[in-house]
């Protein structure tokens, strides 16, 4: 007779239990079914933020159905169910290298295209500011020693001879060499502007900007010197083997750091802060590849330019880098969604 009266008691329990929680499984069940069958990129942000929320309370019910005793049939369901998410959620996932190349095939072209309009206004500024510095040099020359720190000069300002400036731009160089010395003092200064413009964009990017136009100074001081020595072409020759990724680099440094910066100054309907860290996470994938870059500016101008000393080939060997930069970012088509989302 117990038996009888216990029954449709756990019956009635499993069949509000179900309703209660039961759309939450629906719900869990229906992103598990979408992943299995392969199409895990029609999934939506929310839709992964809720995967574990879901995996959770179904572990919760899960536990109380085995506590309260109610039927087989469900628990063995709940049981199946949080193994499937279980697997899903912390199982085997892709290797590390895989995960690599698809940041680099993908979410990095991404998400410097996303960042087009700060990466146009970051080059207006480092353009502008090399052609106020260039005006000013040329005008009165004691400007250069103003904008170029004295540990860069070593001998190539506005009073250098054209032999003298030819002779360093295109001798064989040594260890010791002055021009060496330079170049490296270059790419330190180079790489330092690009990181500084990036993790000083949270000021409302004011640094950001002012770095840039340092930078741009600096080149329009040396252009200064070169050029109406007859050794323009020479010069960026010389200084495009690294200076195309280089530059390349820091303007892209600069749109990142803009990037975070408007997003702190103007945050719309977000909070400060929060706008802030939604800007931050496309802004540090682009730093990513700002770091790479500046690893691959530092091997071509320690090998490259010490190696190759014909102002022609010096230039194909910058373009060439520069072709191949602007093809990668901005040609490459983006193959998953999430990468689609970053643009």
């Amino acid at each position: 007779m117990s038996g009888i009266d216990i029954a449709p008691g756990l019956h009635v329990n499993s069949h509000r239990f179900r309703e209660a929680r039961g759309p939450d499984w629906d719900r869990l069940e229906t992103l598990l079914d979408r992943v299995e069958a392969g199409r895990a990129g029609s999934l939506s942000d929310e839709d992964l933020f809720e995967l574990p929320v879901l995996y959770r309370a179904t572990l919760s019910s899960l536990s109380v159905a085995r506590e309260t005793s109610l039927d087989a049939d469900l628990v063995a369901y709940l049981e199946s169910l949080s193994t499937r998410a279980y697997f899903l959620l912390y199982g085997v996932h892709s290797p590390l290298w895989r995960r690599a190349l698809a940041f680099l095939a993908d979410e990095l072209p991404a998400a410097v295209r996303g960042m087009w309009r700060e990466t146009l206004v970051s080059l207006a500024i480092t353009v502008a500011g090399a052609v106020a510095a260039y005006m000013l040099v040329r005008s009165d020359p004691s400007w250069f020693f103003g904008i170029v720190p004295s540990n860069m000069i070593g001998g190539r300002d506005p009073s250098a001879s054209v032999a003298t400036l030819t002779e360093a731009l295109h001798h064989k160089l040594a260890a010791d060499d002055h021009l060496s010395a330079f170049a490296a003092e270059l790419f330190v200064n180079n790489a330092s502007v690009a990181l500084f413009a990036f993790a000083l964009g949270f000021a409302f990017a004011v640094p950001t900007v002012l770095l840039l136009i340092y930078n741009g100074c600096m080149l329009g001081a040396m252009l200064a010197v070169f050029i109406p020595k007859g050794l323009g072409w020479e010069f960026a020759a010389w200084l495009s083997i690294h200076g195309t990724t280089e530059m390349f680099a820091i303007i892209l440094a600069g749109a990142a750091g803009m990037r975070i910066g408007i997003a702190t100054a103007f945050p719309g309907r977000q909070a400060r802060l929060a706008s802030a860290v939604s800007a931050g996470r496309s802004a540090a994938f682009v730093m990513l590849g700002v770091v790479g870059m500046l690893v691959i500016a530092g091997l071509l101008e320690g090998l490259g330019r010490q190696l190759v000393d014909n102002s022609l080939s010096r230039a194909l060997i910058g373009g060439a880098a520069l072709l191949f930069w602007l093809v990668y970012y901005y040609l490459k088509p983006a193959n998953s969604r999430k990468a689609r989302k970053l643009e």
